[in-house]
């Protein structure tokens, strides 16, 4: 009988094999939403047949599911807003500009990775960070005689870096999330298993770096030229972040401080980037209602900024709160899905057949990231494999008696960083065809990727701030 509770997830995953051969990457525009809410009505069927599920059981699990993520919708709309206030303030190209300023030939695949994690941590998307720098500097690198696996290993672990703990990431936001850790405590608990796995990531590119051909890399100074002439960029700019950190530090309420420093990105472009604000409006007419709407459109819309650089213009292009949207219905459609599992009785069936190998701490990371890398590799998509495994560890960890923040850590250093590295997952498809780099061919150099859930197994065995629940909780 408990074999059942892997029927919806067979559907599920032959939904998701017919959808990616049909929509690649444009999957998660809807049709994965589409294979959610059949698989959920697949498991009222199994649960109308095996226990004669109650309607109202149902719709309490669903309502619940969705109304624990709220807290997670509302910032990721604040993190489209974020995102287009501080590109068109010139926040994010200013400190773009300023850490091209420190590449060197010689220390190109390693200049490569931190260029590649800073703008990633900045706008918190590592699929952007790819399509517009990585592309850039894998050109840059062809030119300079280093071999494409190793260029986009560079680009990767960089980008995935910056993107599991950029607060603006929708992964990083979606593990805090699902599994009920406060964001910015989310992010310094991951410090401890990612900042190892970066070291490591870094020393390799260097020494790799020293023993490869390198010349001069003439690209980047064209970038670079190209942020200068479109954006007003000035140190003063970068106070911005210097106060959005001090807010973090201080562990403000993360909804609190993404909302301030969008406000105070929004003033900042109307004061030192009128053009672009005017630009994204659609006019050069002067007024307060021109400069308004320009403001509000950089929070809620798509922005295009035009600099005469086609890989610069998509690296400055914004999503808005509107570009979020997908995500948010791929959210709420995957809470339908965990709520069905969880009223049909299904999810306590799995979750059964998987302590039986559990015994401690190691054991318990050890199936969590194993977990997360088989969904990574059978639903095809990072989100789902987020959602779905900690709907199905989180009550495991309660029992155990371990914080939320061990869960979100361990299903982001075996899903979020792995999707990539997997040929049909909607990651490794997206970054292998914007780079024209087979994913078997940057697998073995992305070894930030590969060290992540090494290094989460690895803390747990020496017991590094492994904290239990207190007795209150």
């Amino acid at each position: 009988m408990k074999m059942l509770a892997f029927l919806p997830f067979a559907v599920l995953i032959a939904l998701l094999v017919c959808c990616i051969s049909v929509f690649g990457t444009a999957t998660l525009d809807g049709a994965s939403q589409v294979a959610l809410m059949v698989a959920s009505g697949v498991c009222v069927l199994v649960g109308y047949a095996t226990r004669r599920l109650e309607w109202s059981r149902l719709e309490a699990e669903i309502t619940n599911k969705v109304a624990n993520c709220t807290p997670s919708i509302i910032i990721l709309l604040l993190i489209g807003a974020i995102s287009g206030t501080w590109m068109v303030s010139g926040i994010v190209p200013t400190m773009i500009y300023y850490g091209m300023q420190i590449i060197s030939p010689q220390w190109f695949l390693l200049c490569t990775c931190l260029l590649c994690a800073l703008v990633s941590l900045l706008i918190g998307s590592s699929w952007t960070t790819v399509a517009t720098i990585g592309v850039a500097l894998l050109g840059i690198g062809k030119v300079q005689g280093f071999s494409d696996g190793w260029i986009a290993g560079a680009i990767i672990s960089g980008a995935y870096f910056g993107d599991k703990l950029s607060p603006l990431s929708d992964t990083t936001v979606l593990a805090s999330s699902v599994m009920g850790t406060p964001l910015f405590t989310h992010i310094r608990y991951m410090l401890f298993t990612t900042i190892p796995s970066f070291l490591i990531t870094l020393i390799i590119f260097s020494i790799a770096g020293f023993t490869m051909h390198v010349s001069t890399m003439t690209g980047i100074a064209e970038f670079a030229e190209g942020l200068r002439t479109t954006f007003h960029i000035t140190p003063w700019l970068l106070l911005v972040p210097v106060v959005t950190g001090v807010m973090i530090a201080h562990r403000w309420p993360s909804l609190v401080v993404l909302f301030l420093a969008t406000l105070i990105a929004a003033i900042v472009a109307l004061i030192v980037q009128p053009d672009r604000i005017s630009e994204i409006a659609g006019t050069v007419e002067p007024g307060f209602l021109r400069q308004y709407e320009g403001v509000v459109r950089t929070c809620y819309d798509s922005t295009h900024i035009s600099t005469g650089q086609p890989a610069l213009d998509q690296l400055v292009a914004t999503r808005g709160m509107a570009g979020m949207m997908p995500t948010v219905w791929l959210i709420i459609c995957a809470q339908v899905f965990a709520g069905a599992l969880t009223a049909a009785g299904l999810l306590a069936d799995l979750m059964s057949l998987v302590v039986r190998i559990i015994r401690g701490t190691v054991s318990l990371v050890a199936s969590t990231v194993a977990f997360t890398i088989f969904l990574n590799i059978t639903t095809a998509d990072q989100f789902l494999t987020i959602i779905l495994g900690g709907s199905m560890f989180k009550d495991i960890y309660r029992k155990r008696g371990y914080e939320a923040r061990l869960l979100s850590r361990s299903c982001e250093d075996g899903g979020t960083v792995t999707s990539v590295l997997v040929p049909w997952n909607t990651c490794g498809l997206t970054q292998s065809t914007v780079l024209g780099v087979a994913t078997l061919t940057y697998l073995p150099y992305c070894f930030f990727n590969l060290l992540s859930p090494i290094s989460s197994i690895a803390v747990a065995a020496i017991g590094w701030k492994i904290r239990k629940l207190k007795i209150e909780d």
